[in-house]
């Protein structure tokens, strides 16, 4: 069955750095599209980022844009999402998001403070 299992989360301080990954398995990751979506207390959840099967296309919401990068390799069944110059506001439980039904995974946990 497909899986999507996020790794990398942590506690990091304001203009930190951290980097996502998602392993996928249980489906032909090279020919899905992936994103990364993140979900804050009280806030609606965020597209964050999305990449295309082939990793020629990725798109931001204007939130992340210039601090974060999604990536992927197909060799490996991954995506990533490299994320610098953390700010507060981007403290959430961060999905990934993909595959022929477009599962979830179970998070990972992203708390930027000082």
């Amino acid at each position: 069955q497909v899986q999507l299992v996020e790794s990398g989360g942590g506690l990091v301080q304001p203009g930190g750095s951290l980097r996502l990954s998602c392993a996928a398995s249980g489906f032909t990751f090279s020919s899905y599209a992936m994103s990364w979506i993140r979900q804050a207390p009280g806030k609606e959840r965020e597209l964050v980022a999305a990449i295309t099967a082939a990793g020629g296309s990725r798109d931001y919401a204007d939130s992340v844009k210039g601090r974060f990068t999604i990536s992927r390799d197909n060799a490996k069944n991954t995506v990533y999402l490299q994320m610098n110059s953390l700010k507060p506001e981007d403290t959430a439980v961060y999905y990934c998001k993909g595959g022929p039904r477009g599962s979830w995974g179970q998070g990972t946990q992203v708390t930027v403070s000082s």
